[in-house]
């Protein structure tokens, strides 16, 4: 797939830390990305401190640029959300027009302060499920990403750590995996949206095993072989 032909990239809520590392390696990858915020002046701030950061590093030649989250779901082909699980569904509500036959990439993960480190799963089993429940089936929801650790994303090496990729349609299941290894990862296929709630839960282990270890641990998938 040559760069003219790769699709354009959102990420809503796309300021904080795990958005701008997602942002800076899928531009560094030759995608365009727009950075997503409630407010234009936010979303404008992360966008220039991702090109000067960008910049100390050699890399220059990216398209990266800032938008209002609705214009931003407008603008993208694939869609990816990285608010707070508070946020989620009032996000969702506000751009699901702009979503209707996307794939979204839901990065959500259900943590309640303060109690980050037990797994709450919500009443509609996942960020995920809700996610679907939400969009309707127009909308193909992928979940992925949330256990990779932000601070590495912000690193300008590769990561030696895998994704779980769970969503109801197979082929926005692939696309997302090519996401992933265009950040510096391996995705691998997980099952339909419900086993989200794996993935999510997940979460809450890796930060007891980061408070534990003093580290930022992610996760692998052993036993593959060549696969």
């Amino acid at each position: 797939m040559t760069t003219e032909n790769l699709p354009v990239l959102a990420i809503l809520g796309g300021t904080g830390d795990l958005g701008t590392g997602l942002a800076r390696r899928w531009a560094q990858a030759g995608y365009r990305v727009i950075i997503g915020s409630r407010t234009l002046e936010k979303a404008e701030a992360a966008t220039a401190d991702l090109r000067e950061v960008m910049a100390e590093r050699g890399i220059g030649d990216v398209e990266v640029e800032a938008m209002e989250n609705l214009a931003a779901a407008e603008a993208a082909d694939i869609v990816t959300l990285t608010v707070p699980f508070s946020h989620q569904a009032s996000t969702l509500e506000y751009v699901k027009p702009a979503l209707q036959g996307k794939i979204l990439i839901d990065v959500t993960v259900p943590l309640v302060p303060p109690k980050v480190a037990r797994v709450q799963l919500p009443e509609g089993g996942s960020a995920g499920q809700i996610a679907q429940t939400i969009l309707g089936e127009e909308v193909a929801v992928v979940s992925a990403f949330q256990n990779v650790a932000a601070h590495h994303l912000q690193e300008g090496k590769g990561l030696d750590c895998d994704v779980l990729v769970c969503g109801n349609k197979k082929d926005a299941r692939a696309e997302v995996i090519t996401l992933v290894e265009a950040a510096g990862m391996k995705g691998y296929h997980a099952g339909m949206i419900y086993n989200a709630a794996a993935a999510e839960a997940l979460t809450s282990v890796l930060i007891t095993i980061n408070k534990q270890y003093s580290c930022h641990a992610g996760i692998k998938i052993s036993g593959l072989g060549d696969a």
